[in-house]
């Protein structure tokens, strides 16, 4: 079942939140309007089968992340352009990568 879109605009997180929230994904930093973690595999396929439920799992929640692959890492950049920055959804979204990696 599809769930209908709130017309709404994501809220933009401070700093001091964002850094708070932080707290609980030690591995994931905050650099500028993003949020960032390199995640570390065996080998390149197995980053390519992260990349791809990554990119199942950004289809469902409808929230994109920027990913670079490096032959057995793969970086994610999150941020909410609709909030013009990093919003509950990049922490929603982090901690979805941190339990399918």
């Amino acid at each position: 079942m599809a769930h209908a879109q709130s017309s709404s605009k994501p809220n933009r997180l401070e700093d001091a939140e964002i850094e708070r929230r932080l707290q609980a994904l030690p591995e994931w930093s905050h650099s500028g309007d993003q949020l960032q973690r390199t995640y570390v595999f065996a080998d390149f396929l197995a980053s390519m089968r992260f990349v791809n439920a990554i990119s199942a799992r950004a289809e469902e929640v409808q929230h994109h992340p920027d990913m670079l692959v490096r032959w057995n890492r793969v970086t994610l950049s999150l941020s909410t352009h609709d909030a013009g920055g990093i919003s509950e959804k990049d922490f929603a979204f982090a901690s979805d990568a941190d339990r399918i990696s």
